[in-house]
């Protein structure tokens, strides 16, 4: 049961997948080509294992992957190393950057879910696996689509990333928000949501827009009524599997979805 708005005091959204980039396709290209960069050929599925992470923290669950090491070693000369993580993010920076500039579309909905929350009284705060460097360009732009969040943690703010939960506790600290249980964290990747369940929140997944079925609007919309019905499925299999209290296709649903008006 979500108890309806009254419920809650903050909504903390993610960003890629969940309320801009649908399909969460601009970390992919970057770290394809990062990983390009030295030699190594990065298949999509195994780029998007460790989404959600912080960028760095991605890196090192992608290196320590046995076929990822082996093919780096193969291409390097030698296993990858922590001075790898930091030639990789050399690169992914600029790289991650300029694709999230250019997928810094907001998803349908997302504004409208922002104002209704707002003029319920409900606070809107936001965190990210992207550095504050990536984020850079995507802010202006997601403010001038009508998403300006009250407050923003980026990856590397805090001590550990996801799935600890201090960027939650960071920004609940700094909004002066609490009890925990009072705040809903909304995201498209496995580790948000176990943040999410590590904090405390209400916990929501989303399962159309985000990593977990990782097709562009376009590409979801064609998709058959058959397959898009069963890969909505597994998409949220894992999301629930990772501790969403609740799923919802994109963040459109989430006010209707809090008030249990969604069927």
């Amino acid at each position: 049961m979500t108890g309806g708005l009254s419920a809650y005091d903050l909504v903390i959204f993610d960003w890629a997948g969940t309320m801009v980039d649908f399909g969460c396709r601009a970390p992919i290209a970057a770290l394809v080509e990062a990983f390009a960069r030295h030699g190594v050929r990065l298949d999509e599925p195994v780029a998007r294992a460790d989404m959600g992470k912080a960028k760095a923290d991605h890196v090192r669950a992608l290196l320590a992957r046995p076929d990822v090491g082996a093919a780096w070693t193969a291409a390097n000369g030698a296993a990858p190393g922590e001075d790898d993580v930091t030639a990789l993010m050399a690169d992914l920076g600029p790289l991650m950057r300029d694709a999230a500039a250019e997928a810094a579309e907001l998803i349908p909905g997302a504004a409208a879910a922002v104002a209704a929350l707002r003029a319920a009284g409900v606070r809107v705060a936001s965190s990210t696996g992207y550095t504050r460097e990536m984020m850079a360009p995507v802010l202006p732009k997601a403010a001038a689509q009508g998403y300006a969040p009250d407050h923003l943690v980026c990856a590397g703010e805090t001590p550990t990333g996801r799935p600890s939960p201090l960027m939650i506790y960071k920004a609940c600290a700094e909004l002066g928000v609490w009890p925990l249980s009072r705040v809903v964290k909304v995201d498209d990747a496995e580790a948000g949501i176990a943040e999410g369940r590590a904090a405390g929140c209400f916990t929501v997944g989303v399962s159309a827009s985000g990593n977990g079925m990782g097709l562009s609007r376009a590409e979801f919309a064609a998709l058959e009524p058959a397959e898009r019905r069963a890969r909505l499925g597994v998409a949220e299999t894992r999301l629930k599997a990772a501790g969403a209290d609740l799923v919802i296709e994109t963040v459109a649903d989430l006010v209707r979805a809090l008030d249990g008006d969604l069927a």
